[in-house]
């Protein structure tokens, strides 16, 4: 069992930055994948970032945030973040981290918000 407590969401500028965490309760970290979705108001939850361990460890961003947002992780804090630069009105939504040890994200945070006024 994986317990995930994300946390850094909260009100910003458009232009501003956010520095998000995730903290996962368990001692099998390095193995997991994780990532970030978000969910906007009357929109599906979408991928946002993910870094994944398998075969060889990589990255991967939607499109809409290319450039602007960073995934990284520390192991030895069963940490991963996600740094959100140059933010846009569009980044409005509720961040959540997501681990999974095989093909599903099968553990979930409850979410952080994140606001971003223009």
């Amino acid at each position: 069992q994986v317990q995930l407590v994300e946390s850094g969401g909260g009100l910003v500028q458009a232009g501003g930055s956010l520095k998000l965490s995730c903290v996962a309760h368990t001692r099998t970290f390095s193995r997991l994948d994780m990532a970030w979705f978000r969910q906007a108001p009357g929109k599906e939850r979408e991928l946002v970032a993910r870094s994944v361990i398998r075969p060889s460890g990589s990255t991967y961003y939607a499109d809409s945030v290319k450039g602007r947002f960073t995934i990284s992780r520390e192991d030895a804090k069963n940490t991963v973040y996600l740094q959100m630069n140059d933010l846009k009105p569009e980044d409005t939504a509720v961040y959540s981290c997501a681990a999974r040890e095989t093909y599903q994200w099968s553990y979930w945070g409850p979410g952080t918000r994140v606001t971003v006024s223009s």
